[in-house]
């Protein structure tokens, strides 16, 4: 499962990481997809976020710099950006200290443009 979602490069609902699966594995139920997923994203081998309110997962990606990512609304292929903006746009307030954050981009990959 989670070699599948790696080399799709993008973020993928447990309904497509299912449809993906199904020829090899036509037992494979939604609600066993879906447990996998949640443990594999438990286990910082998947990552997650929400699009259009449906959770989407893809591979983790590694703790060693500091990105975000862009992704495409239509084929959902996405993108690392290195830098945060972050930094720029949002001023800290004395006595707060910032433990994490996600920043995504959404909009429309040069194929789906």
């Amino acid at each position: 499962m989670v070699h599948r979602i790696y080399y799709k490069k993008r973020y993928m609902s447990a309904k497509e990481v299912l449809g993906v699966m199904q020829n090899d594995y036509p037992n494979l139920s939604f609600h066993t997809i879906y447990r996998n997923l949640s443990l594999f994203e438990e286990l910082g081998i998947l990552e997650s976020t929400e699009f259009e309110g449906e959770k989407l997962y893809r591979f983790a990606c590694s703790d060693e710099h500091h990105h975000h990512h862009i992704i495409c609304t239509i084929c959902r292929k996405t993108i690392s950006y290195e830098g945060c903006p972050m930094n720029t746009i949002f001023n800290v307030p004395d006595g707060f200290e910032i433990t994490g954050h996600k920043f995504e981009v959404y909009g429309y990959c040069k194929y789906c443009a």
